[in-house]
């Protein structure tokens, strides 16, 4: 991930939350740093770090030290926290799958599969 540098200001709404955003970031790179989530998805650090508190609260994820960084391991079969997602059986590889499929739509080329293209499969393999 390279870096982007300091967060731009953005007004308005999104339709991907900064939850997702650091999710699929984390699905692109196990191992990547704060610093370069923060970068990616044009975070603060801080809040980087307060979503990733809040994903590992909520059981999407979860890491693992090594030395002086961390190994993040998503869990691909936890509801989707919304209710109607939740009902309808959605699920974090639903989402991942889901960012997979938009980015072959827009060409993404197979020999270098997408971040969610990448999480997708991995999900896929873990259940």
């Amino acid at each position: 991930m390279a870096g982007v540098g300091v967060p731009e200001p953005h007004a308005g709404w999104t339709f991907l939350t900064n939850h997702a955003r650091v999710l699929a970031a984390i699905a692109d790179d196990a191992n990547a740093r704060i610093r370069d989530l923060a970068a990616h998805c044009r975070l603060t650090e801080r809040a980087v770090q307060k979503i990733i508190s809040d994903l590992e609260q909520g059981g999407y994820l979860s890491h693992t030290r090594q030395g002086r960084s961390n190994t993040y391991r998503i869990a691909p079969g936890t509801p989707l926290r919304h209710p109607a997602e939740a009902e309808a059986g959605l699920t974090v590889a639903t989402l991942l799958s889901v960012l997979a499929h938009h980015d072959q739509e827009r060409g993404v080329p197979l020999s270098e599969p997408s971040r969610p293209a990448r999480a997708a499969e991995r999900a896929d393999a873990d259940q």
